[in-house]
């Protein structure tokens, strides 16, 4: 049953999974639709192997098509501007799941994303996130949960430099997904591909890099 959710978390999210080989641009309404932080997220593709899906607004399927049919240099540099939005940013990321989190003790305890304190991105979500303080009070660690839809949940973790080499955002992330994974959903967790320390945190919580990607246009 699990399994099966990272595939309609993806049909979901995408408007179409799996494909065949090959770069499938199709159309969805949620690529015009607020996402989860009340912002627009007009290009998300995700890829698996020789396969990949890019999806878009409905009516900018036909212009990112085209664009499709030169370089991925040309496709990732021209991106924005076909989906709409010219100034923004495209994101490249490892896309990473895991139906089974690492057995890793709590750290953290779920609050109010309102709690004083908190940094400002933790303030985006509008339910309970998980966090570290200090015997102060003050914030050492936290992941917020992006609900995407009813089957995938993505996790996003931040640690302050003064705590970070402390093993908080593993178990953190770790805990964070087992949470998901009792809502019934399936755990996701996307970062660049540079970002080493990231990555570290993804495997040692029990999310392998199986050399999915995922990449798209997003605010910056």
């Amino acid at each position: 049953m699990r399994d099966r959710l990272l595939h309609l978390h993806l049909a979901t999210w995408l408007g179409q999974w799996p494909a065949g080989p090959g770069l499938h641009v199709v159309g969805s309404h949620r690529r015009a639709q607020p996402a989860w932080d009340g912002r627009l997220r007009p290009a998300v593709a995700v890829s698996a192997g020789a396969s990949t899906v890019l999806s878009v607004a409905p009516d900018r399927v036909a212009a990112v098509r085209d664009l499709a049919r030169g370089s991925v240099r040309r496709l990732l540099s021209g991106l924005p501007a076909a989906v709409g939005h010219p100034g923004w940013a495209v994101h490249d990321d490892v896309f990473r799941w895991s139906l089974a989190p690492a057995p890793l003790p709590d750290a953290g305890d779920w609050v109010s994303p309102a709690t004083p304190g908190l940094p400002p991105w933790l303030r985006l979500f509008d339910r309970p996130v998980l966090v570290v303080r200090d015997d102060r009070g003050r914030y050492l660690s936290g992941v917020g949960i992006k609900r995407h839809d009813a089957y995938g949940h993505e996790l996003a973790v931040g640690t302050v430099p003064a705590a970070r080499g402390r093993g908080l955002a593993r178990r953190l992330v770790a805990q964070a997904a087992r949470r998901v994974l009792d809502e019934g959903a399936v755990p996701t967790y996307l970062h660049n591909r540079r970002n080493t320390a990231s990555a570290r945190v993804a495997e040692a919580a029990g999310f392998s890099d199986r050399g999915w990607r995922s990449f798209g246009v997003y605010p910056s």
